[in-house]
């Protein structure tokens, strides 16, 4: 397992000093070779568990500048995401997605559901761009992995990836829920080994995204989450390297 190149799908940037290099340094103890980033920080984290439980949201918007500055100084190591804010136009994130590699959107932060126009203006721009759209969903109306298909049965040429396993640790139902819908794969932070097992077998390793939340997840722990399954080298290779550089369009990396 060690010996295969691993890109963590998703870990998060907050605008403080020396983010960055903690980052690099954390990518380099665990011996990870690339990753992706979105911006953190955005709301903090005693209010954001507040707003998954009670509902809530903000309107500010991330520091996408911070994780383009991160990731432009990573020689290629960090790929920059961009963190909408369906509050403000869809030309915000057009403006700039060109410098971005995909896009995410995230109703547990700002509120919007998957299901009002203004996500599906967003998603439309992502297509435009060849964008992989990177979704937290919760047990809410309008933020259920059930509308995320109904989404991307709207959108079947966008990749778009389920975050943290589903909702909560043991979501078996959203495996159940996305299988038919071969647009949406799962990234795998938060979950239970089980959930990640079941993943590759009812998904198969080519839907499948390794992942830790870094900064709320040291990624030894996810990277241990699959060292206990002991998969095949051909399927951790797809799961850790393969499926992400074929989202960002790197096939041949």
């Amino acid at each position: 397992m060690n010996a295969q190149p691993v890109l963590d799908f998703h870990v998060r940037l907050a605008p403080r000093p020396g983010a960055a290099r903690r980052l690099l340094a954390t990518l380099d103890a665990c011996r990870l070779t690339r990753a992706v980033v979105c911006a953190g920080g955005t709301v903090d984290l005693d209010r954001l568990s507040r707003q998954l439980v009670d509902g809530g949201h903000v309107e500010s918007d991330a520091d996408n500048d911070a994780v383009l500055d991160a990731c432009a100084g990573s020689g290629g190591r960090l790929v920059p995401f961009f963190f909408a804010n369906p509050h403000r136009p869809p030309e915000a994130y057009r403006a700039r997605a060109a410098d971005f590699r995909g896009l995410e959107i995230s109703p547990a932060v700002h509120g919007v559901a998957l299901t009002d126009p203004r996500v599906a203006e967003l998603v439309a721009a992502a297509a435009e761009f060849a964008h992989p759209v990177y979704v937290v969903c919760l047990a809410r109306d309008g933020a259920t992995v059930a509308d995320l298909v109904t989404l991307a049965r709207r959108f079947p040429q966008v990749s778009l990836v389920l975050g943290h396993s589903g909702v909560g640790n043991i979501d078996f139902h959203a495996l159940t829920l996305i299988r038919d819908q071969p647009n949406i794969l799962l990234e795998t932070s938060g979950g239970y080994t089980r959930v990640a097992e079941a993943a590759v077998d009812r998904l198969g390793a080519g839907r499948v995204l390794f992942g830790s939340e870094y900064p709320l997840q040291h990624p030894a722990v996810e990277l241990a989450k699959f060292r206990v399954l002991d998969l095949p080298p051909e399927q951790w290779r797809r799961i850790a390297w393969d499926n992400a550089h074929r989202l960002l369009g790197e096939e041949k990396r």
